[in-house]
């Protein structure tokens, strides 16, 4: 693709919570022909995801929470998500064993890295790293929450599988993220 791609120019729009950039470019179409784009990229960093599943009660572990581009676009309840937070300066493995102590209350001990698709690459540079592990009620180290010190006002919902995968069906999980998850472990199972 090198030699299908020419940046005339970069802009930062935006450096807050995360860097809005636009660029234009032009773009060699497959026919040949040059084209001029303009595009937006939003940077907020790569970002993993877990779904705990203790396998002996079918149950999984997950999160409600307030998410306000959510809320700005008409979804007037909390979200109904897997655990998830971005890499920041750790390795997917070492951010979601944190993320799970944080925000779930559990100390993993099997954890299984699934894949790293891109979630929406239209416009947002983030790849997500998605992750299953075997929990037990004896991981539990602590209520979870979330750090409130970040804003986090986490509740955390421990369900069956199968209630879960009838969330998406009855459109109670809304979250791309988990229901990738849920789909991904009902088609694969983890045993005991």
């Amino acid at each position: 693709m090198e030699d299908r791609i020419r940046i005339r120019s970069e802009e930062v729009l935006s450096d807050d919570w995360a860097v809005l950039k636009k660029t234009v470019l032009d773009y060699r179409r497959r026919d040949g022909q040059w084209e001029t784009q303009i595009r937006q990229t939003y940077d907020r960093g790569d970002g993993a995801v877990i779904l705990p599943y203790d396998p002996e009660r079918s149950t999984v572990l997950l999160v409600r929470q307030f998410r306000y581009a959510a809320y700005a676009t008409g979804h007037r309840e909390p979200l109904i998500e897997a655990c998830a937070g971005l890499l920041d300066e750790h390795d997917p493995e070492t951010c979601i064993r944190k993320e799970a102590e944080e925000e779930l209350g559990y100390r993993l001990k099997d954890v299984e890295r699934l894949f790293s698709p891109y979630m929406s690459p239209g416009s947002v540079t983030e790849r997500l790293w998605f992750f299953v592990a075997r929990y037990s009620p004896t991981d539990r180290i602590s209520d979870g929450g979330g750090a409130s010190d970040e804003g986090e006002d986490i509740e955390v919902l421990e369900m069956p599988l199968d209630e879960a995968l009838a969330g998406i069906h009855d459109g109670s999980i809304i979250d791309a993220k988990t229901i990738i998850l849920i789909q991904h472990l009902k088609l694969n199972p983890i045993r005991v």
